[in-house]
């Protein structure tokens, strides 16, 4: 209970602290924003900052701070550790660089910001691995919601109707303006997935759930490689390249560079502590890893929260609880469908402001999304897991790109950054899914790459450094116009 308690308290001083460090290296400005200097009425204009708040954690925290760290508890409470010093020092602060600097740069996405500041052919490469991306959640966060919602109504509506049904509802939250379902609902939504997440929190201290304290003897257990799984199976709630496809989102509705703070790195350290609740629930209510392992072999992440919901709150508190873990994936999945047609729009050079050219884009994704739901869960949370990784590397190094042309602290983003590409590497050599090779080899291999691609980093930065990059949008016209 202790680690756990301390895991979370650890969080909110991480936000007070290292959050208000790294705000003042990138050090925000008095400027006119996005949502101002490009307002569409779609997908750009101005919401307060609670709002972007709710919207931004609902946006980030699909199934992932809840499937992962239930799935990243079997390696015991080792995983609070990552999911604490990751959030604080590589999640969040992913999360406060890539919304901010696409604030300074008209809300651009990831691919646009990666052909910026990493070169032309890394703005195609990221832009596949984007698009990928998202089709991956929100197919999983399609089929992940329909698996609660079939086990609360006890079966009596087919997967495939409830399927439909949220897709229906994809297509709409995708298409129309951000304020008419996004911005009115998901403030609601939040406060649910707060509430839920809280009031299983306060149940295992109240309850003196045996949540296992870290320790020396269970720091790797069962000899099992730590390295690189966990740092791949617990994602959401630690660091996560999806979040770097969904800030650009709240990027072209923030009013103002100091909410940044509170809606990109706040959000994140809320999420770690969810993320923190449900690994404590997973590793304590089930009589350990092997109970654990036998309720996911049998039912997936989705049995183990419809248990600890009803244990830690009863039947209707856990109905209620269960409700909110629905709704966070499924306020997930359409923002990664609306990231999608927004990130296509923007390579293609396609103005999203008419419904017709949104639909030219948006209706094949949920075609492939459909066709995508009858593959196994288990396999494709294995692909989402290394290309959402390697999505995080991707815009940890457009951060410290951004900082080290800026001649400030870029060793807070490139740290980071140099650790999950070793991790992401050695997960794609050794996995069965990517090079299959002995996890020694991986090793070596994951070290060789990743020096190459350091070396490679630091002379494109002396090069665009020494070319005065411009590193965001001339807005002086506009303040000039206004």
């Amino acid at each position: 209970m202790i680690t756990f308690l301390f895991g979370i308290i650890l969080l909110i001083v991480g936000y007070f602290t290292y959050g208000k460090f790294v705000e003042k290296v990138f050090g925000v400005k008095d400027r006119a924003t996005p949502a101002f200097t490009h307002k569409d009425g779609v997908d750009y204009l101005p919401m307060n900052t609670r709002k972007n708040s709710l919207i931004q954690l609902l946006n980030i925290a699909g199934v992932g701070p809840i499937f992962g760290p239930i799935m990243g508890a079997l390696y015991g409470p080792v995983a609070f550790l990552w999911i604490v010093f990751g959030c604080i020092f590589a999640g969040a602060v992913h999360d406060y660089l890539t919304g901010m600097i696409s604030i300074r740069n008209r809300g651009a996405h990831l691919p646009e910001l990666a052909g910026k500041f990493l070169g032309k052919v890394m703005k195609h490469v990221v832009n596949v691995f984007a698009v990928l991306l998202l089709l991956l959640v929100g197919t999983v966060f399609v089929t992940a919601p329909a698996g609660l919602l079939h086990n609360m109504m006890s079966g009596w509506a087919t997967m495939g109707l409830i399927i439909g049904a949220i897709f229906v509802y994809y297509l709409f939250a995708t298409l129309l303006p951000i304020d008419k379902i996004i911005g009115r609902f998901y403030p609601i939504f939040g406060a649910l997935l707060m509430i839920s997440a809280i009031g299983v929190g306060i149940g295992l201290v109240v309850t003196g759930a045996p949540i296992p304290e870290i320790s020396l003897s269970n720091f790797h257990p069962d000899n099992a490689p730590i390295f690189p799984l966990l740092f791949l199976t617990i994602s959401c709630g630690a660091l996560s390249g999806f979040h770097a496809t969904q800030t650009p989102i709240i990027s072209r509705t923030t009013q103002g560079e100091k909410q940044g703070r509170k809606i990109f790195y706040g959000m994140m350290i809320a999420e770690g502590v969810i993320a923190m609740i449900w690994a404590a629930a997973a590793m304590s209510l089930f009589n350990g890893p092997t109970g654990l392992n036998e309720l996911l072999a049998n039912g997936g992440p989705a049995a183990v929260v419809s248990e600890a919901s009803i244990l830690m709150l009863g039947a209707i508190g856990g109905t209620l609880a269960v409700l909110g873990v629905i709704v966070l994936p499924i306020t997930s999945g359409d923002t990664a469908f609306r990231s999608a047609r927004m990130i296509i729009g923007d390579y293609i050079n396609l103005s999203q402001k008419k419904i017709a050219n949104r639909l030219w884009i948006a209706v094949p994704l949920f075609v492939i999304s459909f066709a995508l739901t009858k593959i196994d869960f288990t396999l494709l949370w294995r692909y989402f897991s290394y290309a959402n990784q390697t999505t995080a590397v991707i815009a940890l190094f457009v951060g410290a790109m951004f900082l080290y042309i800026s001649k400030k602290n870029y060793w807070i983003a490139l740290i980071p950054g140099i650790f999950m590409l070793l991790a992401t590497m050695t997960y794609i050599l050794n996995a069965p899914i990517g090079f299959g090779l002995a996890l020694s080899t991986s090793y070596i291999g994951a070290a060789i790459i990743s020096t190459v691609l350091v070396v490679v980093f630091f002379r494109a930065a002396k090069k665009a450094r020494n070319n005065n990059l411009p590193l965001e949008e001339d807005i002086s016209n506009w303040n000039n116009a206004a």
